[in-house]
């Protein structure tokens, strides 16, 4: 499955669009993770334990989205975007969509 951020795939020619695809995941923090990244906030520099968290969900996110679009008979997703937003208090959703298409 070819993901790209173009509308088009160089060297490849779009033959069918199937339309909207997307995948998305709802995470919550946990009581670890947290005090980890208060320690962090004392001493300053990355929180690994959220950049994790926030990399697994994109990558769940994908996977979803990639499943939906291979179920419609799509090779490629154009046009692919992320969004992330908090839903709740100590929760993230990530949201990834596109266009599934068929190249040839």
């Amino acid at each position: 499955m070819i993901i790209t951020t173009s509308d088009n795939i160089p060297g490849k020619n779009i033959v069918q669009t199937f339309g909207l695809v997307r995948g998305n995941t709802a995470r919550s923090r946990n009581v670890g993770r947290d005090i980890m990244a208060f320690a962090k906030n004392i001493t300053g520099g990355e929180v690994l334990e959220y950049t994790k968290l926030i990399a697994e969900s994109r990558e769940q996110a994908i996977d979803r989205m990639t499943e939906q679009a291979e179920k419609m008979g799509a090779n490629a997703i154009c046009g692919t975007r992320f969004s992330a937003s908090s839903v709740a208090n100590g929760v993230s959703e990530v949201l990834v969509y596109g266009t599934a298409v068929k190249i040839d």
